[in-house]
């Protein structure tokens, strides 16, 4: 006799052999998609957690749930020479991965018809784990953290997410509608979506439910993937930020950051955070960063996904901010450009910026780890553009520095090595919290 709980992931998987999530067209690339890649890319939480540079080649990465690949494809581009394997219930979604990874080259690709409760019987274990749109539907979130902490290296990292029980509350709402009316007992198809399509066109435009989740899109011939994913979601589940540190306790995890950490600053909120409330400004330093991301949530909740980065608990060194490292501690820093500024795409354009002397963003070549803008001027663009040829050390940054302004721009004098390395501080360290640059200790 089958449990309630396998019930469940048949019915989930019926779902997902009916259609494969994402339905991407096989050849479309993610290759000019820095934003996307820029997450996929073991060295942003790596250097998040260990303020360390990884090299990706020779990493063995999961894609567990990996759907019909486009995950994969992301993760094998962000990744250069990973080994990526892919696992998902659905065995029509395994063979869309497969013949995805295929047709974009990528033969260092293994995918298989597997539950992320068994995956201990692969007998593989990696570097990363990337679990995106899947624990939310899982029966027991807690027993899948658990299922990929036993496959994971010592310092090996966990991106996945839940669905958010406050920003998706209209969508629960929906789907309850629907399993009341029948249409959720077995597997949603084509019938069950046009009855969907037909009760929801036809609510006055003021009913609360077509107000908060109903748009022209669900009306089109091709909106199957849009109701699947929403309206109709079988196994759906919210959660909360005090759920996710519960999960992680149970599991036995450490939480790293949010994937999205520069937009879930709770400071960030009020209109001049310096001035904060004084009840708040006495008493946030010493709130921990776990009750920070909760009332974040309550406040504002805005994010459909509360998606995060964990690990095996860590006896971690206490890293000093940059703003107070000293003059030797510069010395010892090697610097690096993230791996998705460092293309030859990236460096035309930059080169162009800098040809045409412009103050430009950094936003344009990728902008998710940032919210607000972070400038660079024609001096700086010059002196960043050694680290396309690879890593640099500060003092070398500094000396190029000093080639390029070599006179105080006032008096007209030699420039101060100290006002030299002081200079090339400040724009390292407003770089760095965007990842545009990461800084290692050498």
């Amino acid at each position: 006799m089958s449990s309630p709980e396998s019930e469940e992931l048949e019915r989930i998987r019926k779902q997902f052999d009916f259609g494969p999530y994402p339905r991407i067209p096989v050849e479309k690339t993610p290759k000019e998609d820095n934003n996307q890649l820029f997450f996929h890319n073991l060295v942003t939480p790596y250097y998040l957690r260990y303020q360390k540079v990884v090299n990706t080649q020779g990493k063995r990465i999961l894609d567990a749930g990996c759907g019909s690949g486009y995950k994969g494809l992301l993760l094998a581009e962000a990744n250069p020479e990973a080994e990526i394997i892919g696992i998902d219930i659905s065995e029509a979604s395994v063979k869309l991965a497969e013949e995805r990874l295929k047709f974009h080259k990528f033969d260092n690709a293994k995918f298989y018809t597997l539950s992320i409760y068994d995956l201990p019987e692969l007998g593989l274990t990696f570097d990363y784990i990337n679990c995106d749109e899947v624990l939310y539907l899982l029966p027991d979130a807690v027993k899948g953290l658990e299922a990929m902490k036993s496959v994971l290296e010592p310092e090996g990292i966990i991106r996945t997410n839940l669905h958010s029980q406050m920003q998706r509350e209209a969508f629960f709402r929906a789907q309850q509608v629907f399993q009341m009316m029948g249409l959720m007992d077995g597997n949603p198809e084509e019938m069950e979506m046009d009855i969907v399509k037909e009760i929801m066109t036809a609510l006055k435009d003021g009913v609360d439910l077509k107000k908060r989740t109903w748009r022209l899109a669900y009306n089109e011939e091709n909106s199957a993937e849009l109701l699947l994913a929403n309206h109709l979601l079988v196994g759906d589940k919210g959660s909360t930020m005090a759920d996710v540190f519960d999960y992680l306790d149970a599991a036995a995890l450490d939480f790293i950051t949010m994937v999205n950490w520069r937009h879930w600053s709770f400071v960030d909120l009020f209109t001049d955070q310096k001035n904060l409330p004084s009840f708040l400004a006495m008493s946030l330093a010493d709130v921990p960063d776990s009750v920070q991301l909760q009332l974040y949530e309550l406040f504002h909740p805005v994010h459909r996904l509360l998606d995060f980065w964990c690990g095996h608990p860590q006896d971690l060194p206490e890293f000093t901010p940059i703003e107070d490292w000293s003059d030797a501690d510069w010395q010892d820093i090697r610097v690096h450009f993230h791996p998705q500024l460092r293309s030859e795409k990236v460096k035309e354009k930059w080169l162009s910026h800098l040809g045409d002397r412009l103050i430009v963003d950094l936003g344009v070549f990728f902008s998710v780890s940032s919210n607000s803008p972070v400038y660079a001027d024609a001096q700086a663009l010059a002196a960043l553009l050694p680290l396309f040829d690879g890593p640099q050390m500060f003092s070398d940054l500094c000396d190029r520095w000093q080639q390029l302004a070599p006179l105080d721009p006032l008096t007209m004098e030699t420039q101060p090595r100290q006002e030299v390395e002081t200079a090339v501080q400040k724009l390292l360290a407003r770089l760095e919290p965007s990842l545009f640059v990461l800084l290692e200790r050498v």
